[in-house]
This record gives C-alpha cells, sequence and structure tokens, in this order.
C-alpha cells in the first residue's frame, strides 16, 4: 500500500507533514511547530502517532514537541551534529544514515546552510524528501549558520533527486518567491505560467506546498545558478555556480 501524506498548515505561515503506513498503522511527524494541529489531525483519523523526525532546531520547528509527546508518545530522530539544540532524541542520525519506518527506507541527507546540522528525510517508497528550510517552494532558506558553498552543496543534492520527487518544505512563503524569482529569470515561460498558478491558488487559501522537484529544478532560482542563461542575466557569464548562488542570495536578502 503506498503510504500517505497530509499537509499540515500551522503556527502563521508553517507546515508540519503526517506521514502514514495503513499496513502497519504506524504515522510519523516531519518537525513540530505547533501541536495543536497535529493532535486534532491524528485524533480525526484515528491514527497512532509513532515516530517524530525534526530537521533542525529553529523553534518554529520543534517547540511543539514537549506537548505533543505529553498526548502520543514517540520516538524522536534529529541530526546527531544538532543533538545540542534539538529536544531530547531517541535516535540521533548522521549524512548517509538511513533507517526504517514502517518497513520503508528513510535516507539522511546532511543540507546545512540554513543552519549547520539541517538534515532532510527522503523516503523513496513515497518519493518524497522532507527538506523543511533547506530547499523551499521556488526559494531556499536564508543562510544563518552556512555557507553560501554549503548551501549550494545542499541543494545541488536534492537537485540530484527523481525529478517526480515530492517536496514537502517548511513554509508558506512561495508567493514572494515567484515575485523574486521573476527578476531573475524574467524570460522563463515555466516560471511565469507559476507564478500565475500560485497568485490563484493563494487568493483561494490554498496551500502552494508541496511542491514537485521537476517543477524546482525548471523555476527555482536557487537550483538555476548553474544555468547559463541565468548567469548571463546576472552579469556572471563566467562564475563559478556557487558564486552565482550566493549572488542570488544576496539579492533576495535584500529583495
Amino acid at each position: 500500500m503506498p503510504l500517505e501524506l497530509v499537509t499540515l498548515p500551522a503556527l502563521s505561515d508553517n507546515y508540519t507533514f503526517l506521514l502514514h503506513d495503513s499496513d502497519i498503522g504506524e504515522t510519523a511527524v516531519i518537525d513540530v511547530p505547533d501541536a495543536d494541529p497535529i493532535d486534532a489531525e491524528l485524533t480525526a483519523r484515528g491514527w497512532t502517532l509513532s515516530e517524530i523526525w525534526l530537521t533542525h532546531h529553529h523553534d518554529d520547528h520543534i517547540q511543539g514537541v514537549e506537548k505533543l509527546l505529553s498526548k502520543h508518545p514517540a520516538r524522536v530522530t534529529g541530526a546527531l551534529a544538532d543533538k545540542h539544540r534539538l529536544p531530547p532524541l531517541d535516535r540521533s542520525v548522521s549524512d548517509g544514515d538511513s533507517f526504517d519506518f514502517a518497513g520503508h527506507e528513510v535516507q539522511v541527507m546532511d543540507v546545512s546552510g540554513h543552519t549547520v546540522g539541517h538534515i532532510a528525510l527522503y523516503v523513496p517508497d513515497a518519493r518524497t524528501v522532507f527538506t523543511a528550510d533547506s530547499l523551499m517552494a521556488l526559494g531556499c532558506g536564508r543562510l544563518f549558520e552556512g555557507t553560501a558553498e554549503q548551501m549550494w552543496d545542499s541543494l545541488s543534492r536534492l537537485a540530484a533527486l527523481p525529478a517526480d520527487t515530492t517536496v514537502c518544505s517548511g513554509h508558506e512563503y512561495t508567493a514572494a518567491n515567484a515575485k523574486f524569482a521573476l527578476t531573475i529569470d524574467p524570460d522563463n515561460a515555466a516560471l511565469i505560467s507559476r507564478a500565475d498558478a500560485i497568485s490563484r491558488a493563494r487568493d483561494e487559501n490554498r496551500p502552494t506546498v508541496p511542491s514537485l522537484l521537476s517543477e524546482e529544478l525548471a523555476t527555482n532560482p536557487f537550483l538555476r545558478a548553474s544555468d547559463q542563461h541565468v548567469k548571463d542575466g546576472l552579469g556572471l557569464s563566467q562564475s563559478p555556480d556557487a558564486a552565482v548562488f550566493a549572488e542570488i542570495r544576496k539579492r533576495k536578502d535584500a529583495f
């Protein structure tokens, strides 16, 4: 049976995700910005929470863990490198590790950049990757701790996943990201079309997350720093890809 993915809004613009295997009856939640919507969804569906997976230490991704555990005891997984800044972990993981969830492999990827020790979790059987604030819908996270080179390396690794991968990122920033993306890649027909679709979705209060990696590869300027057309448009025709990414990130920070 395929794994079931549920996208839940939380706080003002966060997302959290439930991943459920109906055969085994196990459920994982990825990041816990707020326990209440997760508790309500689990109760409504009659699901038992078995796993909590944490991507990084920022409060808006972990602050609901203690409250959620008080109602739904579960095994907590997070990055060994971030252990000192996360809620108590039952399982510490590092880049290249994998673990089992209801008979499905979960692969751990270090995607440092937004923070150092940020991880993404890729579930091949679900064709889904949980990226939080690394790769985002039409964007990427600010470089609060890592370097542009680190983030470019992280994004490049995510970009190498199968194009039909569903990207579950952490925030509803897509409309603002689309406006910025059009300043970098204004003649990109796929981007123009996607921006229009995003505008309609937000007008109807529909989420724009998750997205498909194929969409991100075609339209996300932070994944397109190696594209010669993008380089030429920025006046960086001969620059290394990481330097082009750094310029795009710098422009977004000031946008």
